[in-house]
């Protein structure tokens, strides 16, 4: 579903004055269709991290109210895996050994998905700044799986991915999911945790698996159940 500016808005704690400013100076991703401005979520996401603003907990609540399961950041970044010294001196080697370490079904083509991976890093950088890329966020690596993950990796090179802050990338997150609507989920939790300051200390210190674990778990502890938002407000 297509957000308007008023529910854009409402995620980003802004004025709707504020959303069209952004959109003109920020970069702010829309879509005009009739003369209104749309969005993606995906795309919203990951302008919001960019930009270090945080969004509203009122999208977890619609997002887990849309009839689907909702994973927990913690139960996926268990069945990602962390990883840490991941080879690679430039985009593509640091890409090709991300895609060897994602848990995917034996039969996926992880050429193609590397190729996916270089294509989107083309069009735009997955890096959202502090280091930290997101990459393939904007089109979900959506497979048959049984559930979903995001695998956290920390590379041995930092490598220049043209973020926004300049900083050179030392550390990937990448999600694979069942369905788009479960990807928005986790990209929106995964949003969420990283404008946590300890998770975020956490990983960037390449904290073990199991402080991540528990920071993961923490962060889930402060998120309302699904519909509860309001009342947790």
């Amino acid at each position: 579903m297509q957000l308007t500016v008023r529910e854009v808005g409402a995620f980003l704690n802004a004025p709707e004055a504020t959303v069209v400013r952004w959109i003109k100076q920020r970069g702010l991703p829309a879509h005009e269709v009739g003369g209104q401005y749309r969005f993606n979520r995906a795309e919203l996401l990951e302008w919001a991290t960019a930009q270090k603003i945080k969004v509203s907990l009122e999208l977890f609540d619609q997002l887990a109210s849309e009839a689907e399961p909702v994973p927990r950041l913690v139960d996926a970044l268990r069945a990602g895996g962390i990883h840490y010294q991941l080879p690679g001196t430039n985009k593509h080697e640091s890409l090709r050994a991300l895609v060897g370490v994602l848990p995917l079904p034996e039969e996926t083509d992880r050429e193609v998905l590397l190729r996916l991976f270089l294509a989107r890093e083309a069009s735009a950088s997955t890096g959202v700044g502090d280091g930290i890329a997101l990459p393939h966020v904007r089109n979900p690596i959506v497979l048959n799986v049984t559930r979903p993950s995001i695998t956290l990796c920390h590379l041995t090179t930092p490598i220049d991915f043209g973020a926004l802050d300049g900083q050179p990338v030392r550390v990937f997150f990448s999600l694979v999911s069942p369905t788009v609507r479960c990807h928005l989920h986790l990209l929106a939790r995964l949003s969420f945790a990283l404008h946590d300051g300890q998770f975020k200390e956490v990983v960037l210190r390449q904290g073990t698996a199991e402080e991540v674990l528990r920071e993961a778990e923490r962060i889930e502890a402060a998120v309302p159940a699904a519909g509860a938002g309001k009342a947790a407000r």
